[in-house]
């Protein structure tokens, strides 16, 4: 008497595996992306084309085309101030209310590591700014 196995050979792929590496994968690029956070310093932009005022814009900071600061109160005249000054004068404004929003006024031809140093000092203090654009 013969018998015969039944025993079939089939030719497939088990996809698990594959699946689980690549889960393993995405997971692994969700995590990484989400630890490295950049240093960036998060201001207001305000748009150029539309007519969009800021509440409460109370302090401005100058810069002219010579590097040369200075700060004004509301709708007062601007006072030079030293580089140096100019982080005490912003945490003072920030003190008297935490709310208001700082206006950068910087000239289009000084060098791009001034406002770089405005924006440094008002991230430190946690302050609002917004930089001032033409219409």
């Amino acid at each position: 008497m013969a018998l015969k196995r039944r025993n079939r050979v089939e030719a497939t792929f088990s996809m698990s595996s594959m699946t689980d590496l690549i889960f393993l994968l995405l997971l692994f690029f969700v995590m990484a992306s989400t630890m490295s956070r950049p240093n960036d310093i998060k201001i207001n932009l305000p748009q150029s084309r539309a007519k969009t005022n800021t509440k409460q814009v109370v302090a401005k900071v100058f810069i002219d085309n010579l590097g040369n600061y200075s700060v004004a109160l509301g709708r007062e005249k601007p006072v030079l101030i030293d580089a140096d000054d100019l982080e005490l004068y912003l945490s003072s404004v920030q003190q008297q209310d935490s709310t208001m929003y700082i206006a950068l006024h910087a000239d289009q031809d000084i060098a791009y590591k001034e406002v770089v140093h405005v924006l440094d000092i008002a991230h430190q203090h946690k302050m609002k700014m917004v930089i001032a654009t033409k219409k």
